[in-house]
């Protein structure tokens, strides 16, 4: 199994996230075989949270979709464990504190391992607070991926010390979805992650979504996260979604490391 810093050796990574259970399980299984065959260097998924703060409303309607299917966390590590022995880049969940803390963190955490999880995202904990989850993390083999804003400024260079896996840099203010424009200069906050930690990679996302802002923000960093615009191509097309998403991510692949 390929670690998540391995993941950005052979030029720059394309990180898509799709959400556990939309439009169902099964159809998560199919999206993330077929993602990983069409160049994904890494996996995030998405476990469905009630109150996803981070979330815009294409990805918040996502969860909404999930839960209504009546998916649990237990489904999903089944979920994984399941495709694990076909999937050979890493899969990091991407949830929010609660969810981790109701289920129990060490108990999360070791099923997640278990399940072949490689890294673990909280956009709603500060680096401030990441002790709480941290130790359990580092334990069970898991990298805590830590996220910083344009706003993060002072704090970008003590956050890339301690750095785990890859920095997610938030390319926008704001919560998720699809912009037309960003504007946020990602070379000076990469510039900043670079020099704290020459090791860590810095992957951008939030708003990116055509092969046009893909190639021009891989310039300054070293891999691409796109959420909103393949949740939206999942609430399109639901059960048949698996080969427009996977077109898609080649895609976005391509431009990405053109």
């Amino acid at each position: 199994m390929i670690s998540v810093r391995e993941a950005f050796k052979d030029g720059k990574a394309f990180i898509p996230f799709i959400t556990c259970g939309d439009p169902d399980l099964e159809t998560t299984k199919k999206l993330v075989k077929a993602i990983a065959e069409a160049g994904a260097d890494i996996i995030e998924l998405g476990i469905p949270f009630s109150d996803p703060t981070a979330e815009g409303p294409t990805i918040q309607e996502a969860n909404i979709r999930a839960l209504s299917g009546n998916v649990t966390t237990d489904m999903i590590f089944d979920m994984v464990s399941e495709i694990r022995s076909e999937v050979s880049i890493p899969l990091v969940f991407m949830t929010y504190a609660n969810v981790v803390f109701s289920y129990g963190t060490d108990k999360f955490l070791s099923r997640a391992a278990e399940a072949g999880i490689s890294g673990l995202i909280l956009p709603d904990v500060p680096y401030e607070e990441k002790d709480e989850f941290a130790p359990a993390c580092r334990k069970h083999g898991i990298d805590l991926i830590s996220m910083i804003a344009p706003t993060s400024h002072d704090r970008i260079r003590m956050i890339a010390k301690e750095a785990e896996g890859f920095i997610y840099c938030v390319s926008s203010l704001g919560v998720t979805g699809v912009r037309n424009n960003i504007a946020t200069d990602i070379g000076s906050m990469t510039e900043l992650v670079h020099e704290a930690n020459p090791e860590i990679p810095c992957a951008v996302g939030f708003g990116i979504s055509t092969p046009e802002q893909a190639e021009s923000i891989a310039k300054d960093a070293d891999g691409i996260i796109v959420g909103s615009a393949i949740v939206k191509l999942i609430a399109e097309n639901g059960k048949n979604s698996v080969e427009p998403v996977a077109e898609y991510v080649r895609t976005m692949k391509e431009a990405a490391n053109s």
